[in-house]
Parts: C-alpha cells; sequence; structure tokens
C-alpha cells in the first residue's frame, strides 16, 4: 500500500492542493500516511486560488495554510504514488524524471478520465473539477495505507 501520496498538476494552487485536502479528509489520521501536493510550473508561494478553496470551505474542510511548491525530482522521488491530473502530466515527469514514472498514474485512472485545468474559469468549472477530484480521490483512498 502506499504511504506518502503526492498530488501534481501545473500551478499547485486549484487541482492538486484540492485533491490532498480531500485525500487527508477521505484517509483521515491514518498513521504514517502523508499527503502534499506539487505543480509542474508551480506559482511557488501563492495560496489556493480562492475559489477553489472556498468549495472546500463549503464542504466543512479546511484549506488555509496551502502554499504552492514546484515538483523537484526530489519531492517526485520522495513520493510512492505520484498522482496527475492530466496525461500530459504523467508524459512530461516520464521524461524529466524518468525513475518515478512507475509509480506516477492519473488521478482519474479508474474512471479513465482527465481532470482539466478550472484556473480564471467561473465557479461553475470549479464546481465540475471538484466533483471530478472527489469522485477519483474516493476511488483511490482504499489504497491509501
Amino acid at each position: 500500500m502506499f504511504r506518502k501520496v503526492l498530488f501534481v498538476c501545473i500551478g499547485n494552487i486549484c487541482r492538486s492542493p484540492t485533491a490532498e485536502v480531500l485525500m487527508r479528509h477521505h484517509v483521515g489520521a491514518r498513521p504514517g500516511v502523508e499527503v502534499s501536493s506539487a505543480g509542474l510550473q508551480a506559482l511557488v508561494g501563492r495560496p489556493m486560488d480562492a475559489t477553489a478553496a472556498e468549495l472546500l470551505r463549503e464542504a466543512g474542510l479546511d484549506p488555509d495554510g496551502h502554499r504552492a511548491r514546484q515538483a523537484t525530482p526530489s519531492v517526485l522521488a520522495a513520493a510512492d504514488l505520484i498522482l496527475v491530473m492530466e496525461q500530459s502530466h504523467q508524459a512530461r515527469i516520464a521524461r524529466e524524471v524518468p525513475q518515478v514514472s512507475g509509480k506516477t498514474f492519473l488521478l482519474g485512472k479508474w474512471e479513465n478520465r482527465e481532470v482539466p485545468d478550472p484556473y480564471r474559469q467561473q465557479r461553475i468549472a470549479f464546481e465540475h473539477v471538484y466533483g471530478l477530484i472527489d469522485s477519483a480521490v474516493a476511488r483511490w483512498a482504499p489504497h491509501i495505507k
């Protein structure tokens, strides 16, 4: 089973931090489990997008304290499981850090679905993405021990 889970998107302010918060909620206080996120072109130091954070708050979850960070080779290597939002993210990681390609999967693997980027779009796009992420995280959560 997986203990160190890393979610990856581009900026690390919308999708991957949403997945991080949702996975933490799904796995609760399982001992030894670490959940984090990072971006391939992270807006380093920025907080979560306001709309993404608002949706999490409305679900009773806490998005505060998140700061975007870069998905460096060492960050990627430290994870047991890397979950990406799009196939292009998986391909990029395989190209740039091939040694982690065997533990990198599409978050929507079970539904054979990518999670589109809602950045700079209206709330309805964020709501759609939130639903996709929540569903996908629920499918992965039993594998996180």
